[in-house]
């Protein structure tokens, strides 16, 4: 990673850390009292030149997910907590992940990292992508906000493989070919403003 781009995610996620920390206890408490489960929820992914590494998040569904369906999430799907529907849709599930910008793991704006089994199927010229440092947000995040939607019910793990996962590291990797920490200053913000503007847009 370009130091330049290390010195940014380092900065911003210590901010973020540092004014957000009450926010993680409100969440933390509020999963608690919901089900009494865990707070977090780790998972491992694949990260730059196909390092695994666990990354964090809140937890958003039942204790056994993985058990009972597929690591996609579907639009209602049943193994989400009533406070997972609720993080997922403002993206708060995510904010645990500024701890894997500290450790070097991701960065704050990359293409988001995959899970083993999805990696395996990637073509050589899709394995590029590891190449680089995944991140909590980009472009085609923005873009697939809703991802959850787009996958539909009867055989959503396809939909994902054939359709949506290609086109999602097609467009990651042309952003990360012309991206600079200014254009990921602006992903940033337009991340932080996603939620609100689905809030305010009329329907």
């Amino acid at each position: 990673m370009p130091r330049g781009k290390r010195l940014f995610d380092l900065f911003w996620a210590g901010v973020g850390l540092l004014v957000l920390w009450p926010l993680f206890l409100l969440i933390a408490l509020w999963i608690r009292l919901d089900d009494g489960g865990p707070v977090f929820y780790r998972q491992e992914r694949v990260g730059c030149n196909a390092k695994p590494f666990r990354v964090w998040k809140f937890r958003t569904m039942v204790t056994n997910a993985e058990t009972l369906g597929t690591l996609l999430t579907v639009a209602e799907d049943p193994r989400l907590t009533q406070v997972g529907r609720w993080l997922r849709r403002f993206k708060l599930d995510e904010l645990p992940q500024l701890f894997n910008v500290v450790t070097g793991d991701m960065s704050l704006v990359g293409p988001r990292p995959e899970v083993p089994r999805y990696v395996a199927r990637y073509t050589p010229e899709q394995r590029s992508i590891l190449k680089l440092v995944p991140g909590i947000t980009d472009p085609v995040a923005i873009a697939n906000w809703d991802e959850s939607a787009l996958l539909g019910s009867s055989d959503p793990e396809r939909v994902y493989l054939e359709q949506l996962l290609p086109e999602k590291i097609q467009a990651s990797l042309r952003y990360g070919q012309s991206a600079t920490v200014w254009t990921d200053f602006l992903v940033i913000l337009q991340t932080i403003g996603k939620p609100w503007a689905n809030v305010l847009s009329p329907r």
